[in-house]
This record gives C-alpha cells, structure tokens and sequence, in this order.
C-alpha cells in the first residue's frame, strides 16, 4: 500500500521531503509534481525499480526514459554540451523542456538510446520537485504518468492513489500541475531540431 503525502507546492515541508528520499533510496517508486505533469520516478541506479515503472505503464524496452535535474551544471554530469548548447539551457532552464544530448559515461548503457547513445534530461520549474532533487544529490529517473489506454496524465493525485495504491511506494499530492507534455528539443542536431512541442515555448526552434 502506498504512502500519501500531501505537500505544500509553494512551501514543501521538509520532514516529508527527506521521507521521501528515503523511499527513493530504498529502491522505491514514486509518483511527484513536476511543472509540467506528474511523473513516475526512481533513483537512477535502480533497475528493478525501473522494471516497475515499465510494467505500471506497459512501456516496452524501447522507451526513453528521462533524467529528471537539479539543476544545469548537474545535466552537465549526465551530457556532452558545449559552450552554445550551455548558453541556450541556460536561457530556459529551469522550464517545461527536455533536452536530448549525447551522454556522458555517467548514464547507465540501460539508459541509453540503443542507437544514437542519447538521453534526455530536464530541469523543471516545480519546488516539491527541486526539493525532492536537492535533497536527493542526484537525478531521478523519470517518465510521465500517463496509465494505458490513458491518453493524457493522471492530475488527480485520489485517482492516482485509487490507480496505483499496490503498484507505487509513495503518491505525493502537490496540487494540480496541468496536462500539457514539456517541450522535447534534439541538441544533438545542428541546429537544434523541436521533436515535440509542449509547454515549454517552441518558437526558438522553429523555422
């Protein structure tokens, strides 16, 4: 059965934050708030946990999952970025984007996209996120929770205690976040290619 934290989205209190660190370093899932939709994470390091989150939304192997950020100089452990590519993140994080970068051998191969040694890492704009992400020193592993046959995320965090009570360690209820996806942006193309567009303003990337 999971934990239900209800957490403060402008003032987030610590002693439930370190709460649920513990769980994410105790190999759990979670469900947390972004700025953009709520998300499933784990800690980067996990792989069974990772496993769980595939079954919870029937994601085959293929699917890319995302480093989800502190802050830039921590995406900038995870990729390759150079001086233009830096300059630009640093106009638009944190924010409803994820960016797609060459890794770095810090990502596990697992990560990876089989191909193109890619992955994709975000830095939003959400304090019960950049609480849980400070407190935690590193990444979460994280993918948008949307449940098959859903067509748009969950935003309920009650619905999302009715859906995933048995199959998550933790749901924390930070409020409403919206539905809309973040804005995926390629930084391995020259020039930067908009692969989906979101929340996050796509007009730089447009032609």
């Amino acid at each position: 059965m999971a934990q239900f934290f209800q957490i403060h989205p402008d003032n987030p209190q610590p002693r439930l934050i370190r709460r649920a660190v513990e769980i994410l370093l105790e190999g759990g899932v979670i469900v947390y708030p972004t700025d953009s939709s709520y998300a499933l994470g784990c800690q980067i390091g996990e792989k069974s946990a990772m496993e769980r989150i595939r079954r919870i939304r029937r994601l085959d192997d293929k699917h890319n999952f995302t480093l989800v950020c502190r802050d830039l100089s921590e995406i900038a452990s995870y990729a390759k970025i150079d001086d233009q590519a830096y300059r630009m993140l640093k106009s638009l994080t944190p924010g409803a984007y994820t960016f797609i970068h060459e890794a770095t051998k810090q990502v596990p191969r697992r990560l990876l996209h089989p191909k193109r040694k890619a992955i994709g890492l975000r830095v939003p704009d959400n304090e019960i996120c950049r609480a849980l992400l400070g407190e935690l020193d590193q990444p979460i592993l994280s993918t948008t929770l949307i449940l098959p046959d859903h067509d748009e995320p969950l935003t309920d965090p009650y619905d999302m205690r009715e859906a995933l009570d048995k199959h998550v360690d933790l749901i924390i209820d930070g409020g409403f976040c919206g539905l809309e996806p973040t804005t995926v942006v390629d930084m391995t193309a020259d020039p930067p290619a908009l692969v989906r567009r979101g929340k996050g303003d796509a007009s730089l990337f447009e032609e």
